[in-house]
């Protein structure tokens, strides 16, 4: 199925997506990579100067350029996200966030987190940076920039039909990864 979904996502939004289905999302994104999980994590809750809970989480360390009119995403995509598993379950169970895009797939903790908190993880193909930078209409904010630098901080991207991108992990346990070590058929069908 395909789908075209605005954030934050609904709970049964969440519970009708499988693995396999197409999404194009609209809303506000939050750029997080190792650092920015770390230093999220210290944090308490009420010192993160955004809701989590209403962005969909993208991995990812964009190439920006400031301009006379603020930020302009040059290139932004996906960071493999396996290296995230380390603190995936954790940042989910604190933030509550409903979607992270990402690339390569995440593993069992991942999974078991999407489950219970519940939310989705879709890939976003490797390479295509300057067509996710296409989708990003507006970069209303960056934290951490000073501290962390361009590819770690976190940005903030207002999306407008971002995708299309593979629903790989769903919330009921399944995950497109498993299937295709078991050498299983995944069930992606691309659009047109």
């Amino acid at each position: 199925m395909e789908y075209h979904l605005t954030l934050p996502l609904k709970k049964e939004d969440i519970q009708k997506i499988k693995i396999g289905d197409i999404l194009y999302i609209t809303g506000t994104l939050f750029t997080a990579r190792d650092e920015a999980h770390l230093k999220m994590l210290e944090l308490p809750k009420n010192q993160i100067p955004f809701d989590p809970s209403t962005m969909g989480l993208f991995h990812c360390g964009p190439l920006m350029k400031q301009t006379d009119h603020g930020w302009q995403v040059v290139s932004a995509g996906p960071t493999t996200s396996s290296r995230m598993e380390i603190f995936e379950d954790k940042f989910l169970d604190k933030f509550n966030t409903t979607l992270i895009i990402g690339k390569g797939g995440m593993g069992e903790n991942t999974l078991n987190a999407l489950k219970k908190t519940p939310a989705i993880y879709a890939a976003y193909t490797g390479g295509a940076g300057a067509l996710a930078a296409d989708r990003v209409k507006k970069v209303p904010n960056v934290y951490w920039l000073d501290e962390l630098g361009m590819p770690e901080a976190v940005w903030i991207f207002e999306v407008d039909s971002f995708g299309p991108i593979v629903v790989a992990m769903d919330a009921h346990g399944n995950s497109i990864y498993k299937k295709l070590k078991k050498g299983e058929k995944a069930g992606i069908t691309l659009p047109n």
